[in-house]
């Protein structure tokens, strides 16, 4: 039988064995305090309670005063996480983090039931097998996505602004995916370029290989590293993929902790294939983690571009405790971490509340932290507050009206665009010229759309100029990929992708595709 009572005191107490006396005394009045409202609970409420939930809420709480990422993981649920990690648990594909006092979707697999059913990142979870999940913390959601190969999940989210959301209702299968660190790697405009979704194990290999594929045959070297969503991971995975670009033994990241093994700085290993390659990184707000770090070491070193939106602002180092007796354990924040120019990239949590600071990631720290200034190898200024901050920000995607997510869980995107998808020609002419035939999009399935929309939904649709683009490039994608396949469809989203054109356009006044390249 766990007695989780005993326990808890048990490893309170060794905790508290190292402080001078009178800490120790204090630290024992307070578990007596603890333990005499316990006892009252158990004795007193007015309905039966046991003392295991009362002791894990202890236990959730202690945690959650000390950062927002501190947690405690039951074994089961670590088990089952380990193994996903592994590829040997079957999964739905999403990732949800708590978000702006909301348990949200930070990013989708590919190729995962959930990207087939249209989830997308910032949808809002509401319920789980019909189930609601408000105040549940994320993890604990997350095993719930987890599970038997085949297994069928309901799931109820919120789309859209917040005063007016719009919620629709998927029915997702967990399967087993095998996770991979990089997304896409391809060829656009002369320009390699490489999507890095996450950083795990093999991350550091995949990101080579995939940026030697993007590069074979070009004349020019130049490449656009994308780490737009990418939600980090393993502070090594980045370390040695900053070695790739960087001249060896510089700084990429320095940690600083507690304890005195955590001072440590992490620098460039192996033998940087890439040193000389032009490059432009992006990011966004939902950059985090060992993105950040990448990202921050890039910057300093004046290694590349850095272009996008401020990034989410966390970069601490945790370590996993086992909890005894019965295997559980508790993620500890142990260390911040540090770019190489002495920037925090982890924004202030003290004084906030865990939905306060999800709320304010990608959006900078206290105005103390933004008024300190740090210098680059070359001279230039960066600011710490919280996050990188791009060294050119760009516009922030339009939002979706709010009517969208109604429109699309009723299918009336898929039905206009699957019926013009059919009349556009087979040939690879056709299909190199849909990506630019803004007038054809308009004309062919925005017009068709909202006007099923009205008459169908009842409602004005009115949309701006930048959501009539958003609307029809949607569409126009949908129409790629049943014409021409989802390699179409991709090649499709890359080409009009602002961002992308943005970050290639800075390569080419600096490092121009007619400049001779090496081979």
């Amino acid at each position: 039988m766990r007695r989780p009572t005993t326990a808890w005191m048990a490893a309170a107490l060794a905790l508290a064995a190292a402080p001078p006396l009178a800490a120790q005394s204090e630290t024992y009045e307070q578990l007596q305090t603890f333990s005499f409202l316990l006892s009252q609970v158990r004795l007193n409420y007015v309905t039966p309670v046991g003392t295991e939930p009362l002791v894990r809420a202890a236990i959730e709480g202690m945690l959650r005063a000390l950062d927002p990422h501190s947690r405690f993981v039951p074994r089961a649920e670590n088990d089952l996480w380990l193994a996903w990690q592994s590829g040997h648990a079957a999964g739905t594909g999403i990732l949800v983090e708590d978000e702006d006092g909301s348990l949200t979707v930070a990013a989708v697999a590919r190729g995962s039931s959930a990207a087939r059913e249209g989830i997308l990142p910032g949808d809002r979870v509401l319920a789980v097998n019909d189930t609601l999940v408000a105040g549940s913390p994320a993890h604990t959601v997350q095993m719930q996505l987890l599970g038997d190969e085949g297994r069928k999940i309901r799931l109820r989210l919120a789309r859209g602004a917040w005063a007016q959301p719009e919620t629709l209702t998927v029915t997702v299968r967990n399967q087993t995916l095998h996770p991979h660190s990089v997304g896409l790697g391809r060829q656009i405009e002369r320009t390699g370029y490489v999507r890095l979704d996450e950083f795990q194990e093999q991350a550091p290999k995949e990101l080579r290989d995939a940026v030697e594929h993007a590069l074979s045959g070009l004349r020019v070297r130049r490449l656009v590293l994308d780490l737009r969503g990418n939600p980090g991971g393993a502070v090594t995975a980045a370390v040695e993929i900053a070695s790739q670009f960087l001249a060896k033994d510089l700084v990429v990241c320095r940690t600083v902790g507690r304890r005195a093994e955590m001072d440590r700085s992490f620098t460039s290993t192996g033998d940087h294939p890439f040193i000389d390659l032009p490059m432009v990184v992006l990011i966004d707000r939902h950059t985090a983690s060992a993105a950040e770090i990448l990202a921050g070491a890039l910057q300093d070193h004046d290694r590349a571009a850095i272009l996008g939106r401020r990034s989410f602002g966390k970069a601490l180092i945790q370590r996993l405790f086992p909890v005894p007796p019965n295997g559980d354990a508790a993620w500890l924040t142990v260390g911040f971490v540090h770019s190489p120019s002495g920037r925090l990239i982890q924004r202030r949590y003290a004084g906030l509340t865990a939905d306060q600071y999800y709320a304010l990631g990608g959006r900078g720290g206290a105005e103390q932290d933004t008024a300190a200034t740090y210098k680059t190898d070359s001279g230039r200024t960066v600011r710490g507050g919280g996050g990188i901050a791009p060294d050119s920000e760009l516009p922030a995607p339009v939002p979706p009206p709010l009517w969208w997510s109604i429109a699309a869980d009723s299918g009336f995107d898929l039905a206009v665009a699957d019926s013009v998808a059919p009349t556009l020609g087979s040939d690879a002419a056709s299909r190199a010229a849909w990506p630019d035939d803004t007038t054809g999009w308009r004309l062919r399935l925005l017009r068709p759309f909202l006007d099923r929309v009205r008459s169908r939904l009842h409602v004005t649709a009115a949309t701006d100029s930048g959501q009539d683009v958003q609307i029809a490039e949607v569409l126009a994608r949908r129409a790629a990929e049943v014409r021409w396949g989802a390699d179409a469809a991709e090649e499709f989203a890359l080409h009009n992708d602002p961002d992308l054109r943005a970050a290639i356009a800075w390569l080419e006044r600096t490092h121009p595709a007619e400049a001779a390249g090496r081979h």
